[in-house]
């Protein structure tokens, strides 16, 4: 607990500065592009929190709002694995929760691709690898496509990572 609240304490209030909307509607239509070249105009995603603070959560929920509204590109969240192209996965991967992630991998059909979101995802960030609660990091468990970085990465960020990875694909 101590060494979150000296995190906090040496990185302070970050909030991402509004971004002028003309850049961000070229990326939004470069997305949409993408999208539409690979998945016929629908991106279907499905969001596993394998063990995060939940900070990755509000950041991918900002993406959903009014000022970033992901849909409008294509984006689209589903409850279910079967029906998802990509997995979104945030948080070091806990025990608990190691078996289900596994399961939801399985259950998503081929081609599948995974995003790891933030750096506890990516290398566990201030949980530690060797927490005797934690499992390892996403890649530690199932194959991961790309990884978007941060403590929590911004809705723009996550966006990019999206889209840099559809490119890439």
């Amino acid at each position: 607990m101590l060494r979150i609240l000296q995190q906090i304490s040496k990185i302070g209030s970050i909030t991402e500065p509004l971004k002028s909307s003309e850049a961000f509607e070229v990326m939004g239509a470069e997305l949409k592009d993408a999208i539409r070249k690979h998945f016929q105009g629908s991106l279907a995603i499905r969001l596993v929190d394998a063990g995060s603070c939940n900070g990755c959560e509000l950041e991918i929920h900002a993406a959903n709002n009014a000022y970033y509204d992901i849909e409008r590109f294509g984006v689209h969240f589903t409850a279910s694995p079967r029906f998802a192209d990509m997995l979104l996965v945030t948080g070091p991967v806990s025990i608990n929760m190691k078996t289900a992630l596994e399961m939801t991998y399985d259950a998503m059909p081929s081609p599948k691709l995974v995003l790891a979101m933030g750096d506890c995802a990516a290398n566990c960030g201030v949980f530690g690898k060797d927490n005797y609660a934690i499992a390892g990091s996403v890649a530690d468990i199932i194959p991961v496509d790309a990884v978007v970085h941060g403590c929590p990465p911004t809705p723009t960020d996550l966006i990019q990572a999206i889209l840099a990875l559809l490119n890439a694909t």
